[in-house]
């Protein structure tokens, strides 16, 4: 079961179907679903952090003016949100190629401005800067002794910041590495759910003989094609599992499903139970039922990277290192930049926050993944293998037939 996680995250997504949303699917037509749509709601509740309360503050003569500072921190969180709901595709050999051209530098500087990345650190490096440009203005207006003479010059020696610049860059370091760790961890789970699926389906297609099991035959393979799509679903905010499973399942398996507190878990026990009524040896049976453990090892890491992030303290203290360091560089800077300190700590802000924000973004990997493309690309494979069988089948017999009328030829000669 999938834990709660520390966030304070609270989102709902709606299942909302109507009776002309159900297309064919790729073995077969279901019913039609109920007139009356039927909603789920899916709501992560968090205890660490309770829910915001009204307070005196909201009438405070200050809310307006806070209202207004929150608009742009607000609207680059969207935009940020906004990239986590794009689809993800899988590269081909013209990605690739588009990929490592020479013009890619070209091309990454001209859409700098609708990197979410950057977009997304518009407020602190504006923040930053506003600080450079005050104690810029303030250095100079003490400088022109506009000021009486007991305001001091803002100025410290580089020093601390030569010895303190190792430690923030490995910092830097070792927090993206152990984001990427995260993210290949996840994909790595993936690619092991991916395959096992093209293998379980490859078996039951070769392994399940019986004229009398081909209906559980085929039910049992829409089973294997909508556990990735119901795991994938389960560990993206935001996905609507009804929407994508109602082209898999048929209506009364999938309502089993999302009435389920644990979609993949649920499709798990369909596929075991439909395992045990299929006319089997039990040898043949057991070897079906192992390869269902590649999907509960896929169902554990992804949780487990999902409820478990790199550690809280490891992520506030590379925050706040980051702070200090832009809140003091103009100080530092100011005896060898002068007003360059602006455009100077504008440039670190940038640099630095963009890093940080990289490893923050890989941390959670799923959205990162292609894995619309990976899901459809196991029905794809399923339905190919079954036009295949058949073909090879055909194929076969005819073969056998052909060996069989050279068998017989006259005296068993071969002909000169």
């Amino acid at each position: 079961m999938l834990t709660q996680p520390t966030n304070c995250i609270k989102p709902t997504s709606n299942i909302l179907f109507s009776s002309n949303s159900i297309p064919k699917t790729f073995s077969g037509l279901h019913p039609r679903l109920p007139l009356h749509p039927r909603t789920l709601s899916f709501k992560l509740h968090c205890s660490q952090y309770p829910n915001p309360t009204p307070s005196s503050s909201s009438s405070s003569p200050f809310q307006p003016l806070i209202s207004i500072l929150q608009v742009i921190p607000d609207w680059a969180d969207e935009i940020k949100e906004r990239g986590f709901r794009q689809d993800r595709t899988l590269y081909d050999h013209e990605k690739w190629v588009h990929h490592r051209s020479s013009y890619r530098h070209l091309r990454h500087f001209l859409t700098s401005l609708s990197s979410r990345v950057i977009l997304s650190l518009i407020p602190p490096v504006i923040a930053f800067t506003l600080v450079a440009v005050v104690i810029a203005s303030y250095n100079t207006a003490v400088a022109l002794e506009w000021l009486p003479e007991f305001f001091p010059i803002l100025r410290s020696s580089t020093l601390p910041y030569q010895l303190t610049a190792p430690a923030l860059a490995l910092l830097l370091v070792f927090r993206t590495e152990a984001s990427y760790s995260r993210f290949e961890e996840g994909r790595k789970a993936w690619t092991k759910v991916i395959a096992g699926a093209n293998d379980f389906a490859r078996q039951i297609i070769s392994g399940v003989e019986n004229p009398g099991d081909a209906e559980l035959k085929k039910a049992l393979l829409q089973y294997v094609v909508a556990f990735p799509v119901a795991l994938k679903c389960h560990v993206i905010y935001g996905s609507n599992m009804g929407r994508d499973l109602q082209n898999l399942l048929e209506l009364d398996d999938l309502l089993v499903v999302l009435s389920s507190k644990h979609g993949p878990g649920c499709i798990i026990e369909f596929i075991s139970q439909n395992i045990r009524m299929l006319k089997l040896e039990e040898s043949r049976r057991n070897m079906l039922e192992s390869n269902m453990s590649c999907f509960h090892e896929g169902i554990g890491i992804c949780e487990n990277l999902i409820g478990t992030p790199i550690p809280l303290s490891y992520t506030r203290l590379t925050s706040r290192f980051l702070v200090l360091w832009h809140l003091t560089l103009p100080i530092i800077l100011w005896d060898d930049c002068h007003w360059i300190v602006v455009p100077a700590t504008f440039i670190s802000a940038a640099s630095l926050f963009c890093i940080e924000e990289v490893g923050v973004l890989i941390e959670e990997p799923f959205p990162m993944l292609a894995l619309d493309d990976l899901c459809k690309s196991v029905q794809e494979n399923v339905q190919e293998a079954l036009a295949r069988e058949k073909l090879i089948q055909a194929r076969l017999t005819a073969k056998g037939r052909t060996q069989t009328k050279k068998q017989h030829s006259t005296n068993g000669q071969p002909k000169s």
